[in-house]
């Protein structure tokens, strides 16, 4: 990715340089790369090992449990061996640690405890629930503790390493590891955005609320096109969606547009009926985001006191069970 800015790159003893992008030579020239093992081939281990790998740091070991993860290993990172998790901290200077979150904490007790983990080791979780004191036991072993979750979905594929450029990391490291940490997310093209440790929980569900129930309104609004009968649903709500998302992120509660917004209680008590009547499991969220967009509606001036009690009942009603309709 090219960058009009120094890139700080540290040299893994606790100093940094800045490098001109323009400057830098071959990545496999560059000095202090690192060895680099991935416990946990999911979607997102094998991606970020490959993206290190594009900035010369070299990719030794990788461990997987279902065959699923061995395949993506193989497709990601070819010719790395498949090794158990402490054979991975064996041979492996930097570890990704990409297991699922209520994974982790055992995991990292477990390495700890069987004497996987070795002293000056760069142990890194992707985690964004949690920040370094998940890691203790291991800091504790003289690992040292770094949290960088990419804020991105992962397909598991190439493309994911494509789209880790631009991509912003949520990072929490000790103050003395902070250019490690900046150093390994520039190289992979993302950009750093600091949290901080009692954070984590918050900036994760933030994070949450907006990409994984993204995924579940689009995809129940395109089943619900196909029920109206239009042929091609993502082809009709690509360019919708698309600027709602550019609106939303330029201006907010601004972009707010639609019946809720408006106050129209007709349209909304006809949208609860239909959707009672064709796709009965999609009310409880059509009527839970409604009332979320009238708040915020109401709060910022766009929806109309006097619009909003006809509005606000008919979500009272529909909640209920019943047929919808203005009061």
């Amino acid at each position: 990715m090219t960058r009009n800015r120094p890139v700080p790159r540290a040299d893994w003893n606790g100093k940094a340089a800045g490098v001109s992008t323009s400057q830098q030579p071959d990545p496999r020239d560059r000095p202090a790369r690192l060895t680099v093992g991935v416990v946990g081939a999911g979607r997102v281990g094998p991606a970020l090992a490959a993206s290190l790998q594009l900035a010369g740091h070299r990719p030794v070991a990788v461990s997987g449990v279902s065959e699923t993860s061995r395949r993506r290993a193989a497709q990601m990172l070819p010719d790395v061996p498949l090794v158990p998790p402490a054979e991975v901290l064996a041979r492996a200077e930097l570890v990704l640690l990409t297991v699922p979150d209520d994974t982790l904490p055992g995991l990292v007790e477990g390495l700890a405890d069987t004497g996987a983990v070795r002293p000056g080791q760069l142990l890194v979780h992707t985690s964004g629930r949690y920040g370094t004191k998940v890691l203790d036991p291991a800091l504790r072993a003289g690992a040292l503790p770094l949290a960088l979750h990419p804020a991105m979905t992962f397909t598991g594929t190439q493309v994911d390493v494509q789209r880790l450029a631009g991509c912003s990391f949520g990072v929490t490291a000790p103050e003395e590891l902070r250019l490690a940490a900046e150093a390994l997310v520039i190289e992979m093209g993302g950009e750093p955005e600091w949290v901080a440790e009692d954070m984590r929980p918050l900036y994760h569900a933030a994070l949450a609320l907006g990409a994984n129930h993204l995924v579940t309104l689009v995809a129940q609004s395109m089943e619900l096109l196909r029920e109206a009968g239009v042929a091609a649903p993502d082809r009709m709500l690509g360019p919708l969606l698309g600027a709602a998302l550019d609106n939303a992120l330029r201006s907010g509660d601004a972009a707010l547009t639609g019946p809720v917004a408006r106050g129209d209680a007709g349209t909304v008590a006809a949208h609860v009926t239909e959707l009672r009547r064709h796709a009965p499991q999609t009310v409880a969220g059509y009527l839970a985001m409604a009332r979320a967009t009238a708040d915020r509606a109401l709060a910022h001036g766009l929806l109309k006191p006097e619009l909003a009690e006809d509005l606000l009942g008919v979500l009272a009603h529909g909640s209920d069970g019943a047929e919808g309709g203005a009061r």
